[in-house]
């Protein structure tokens, strides 16, 4: 299994987004040191979520990084990606980790340390943990649980933490003290007028 990055860039395909352009500029930021989760709309199609993947997967290889794709593990298995991401109303993680087999990269959804833990000891690879922060990127999501709360799931597993949502490059000092070993970001680039200029601010942040 690859190592799992610590800089995770999550596709937003919402109208008005360029998602490859993105993903681009993330990969001449950081390079191999990146994991892009393909992401799409809950009403794209598969053929949609396969184009978009497949190029991805191109892109990411050419740059050394780490492709994984969210929710559609059929789709992940298909363009070859390194591995998948469930969230709380996917697959479970253990029927997640028998599609993607026993050497694929799993990331699952957690924010409090029991979920947490059940999911490692389910399989997961490493746990998206969040949402960290208040954001408008995607409608219907729980309250934050802050620094704190990401703290509390970090100090409960021997995984990787990648902390998600309303994460900027000034926050992220805070995230790492608490714990996290990466970040998710999907508005902080998405809605950027230069993303490159913000993914290496991010990517500086991290390191």
């Amino acid at each position: 299994m690859r190592p799992i990055p610590r800089f995770h860039l999550i596709t937003d395909t919402r109208p008005g987004r360029e998602p490859l352009a993105v993903v681009a500029a993330v990969l001449e930021a950081a390079g191999r040191h990146v994991a892009v989760q393909v992401r799409v709309e809950d009403d794209a199609t598969d053929r949609d979520a396969y184009e978009l993947a497949a190029r991805v997967s191109a892109l990411c290889a050419d740059a050394g990084a780490t492709c994984l794709v969210n929710d559609r593990l059929h789709i992940a298995l298909a363009v070859g990606a390194d591995g998948g991401h469930v969230g709380a109303l996917d697959l479970p993680v253990e029927a997640a980790r028998r599609v993607l087999g026993p050497h694929a990269i799993l990331g699952a959804t957690a924010r409090e340390p029991a979920t947490a833990k059940a999911a490692v000891d389910a399989g997961a690879s490493y746990l998206g943990v969040g949402p960290a922060f208040a954001t408008t990127t995607k409608a219907g999501l729980p309250p934050p649980i802050g620094v704190e709360g990401v703290a509390a799931v970090a100090g409960a597993v021997g995984v990787p933490v990648i902390a998600i949502a309303g994460v900027t490059a000034e926050r992220i000092p805070e995230l790492r003290a608490a714990g996290a070993h990466g970040v998710a970001v999907i508005g902080a680039l998405s809605r950027a007028p230069d993303p490159a200029a913000v993914a290496a601010s991010l990517w500086d942040a991290l390191q």
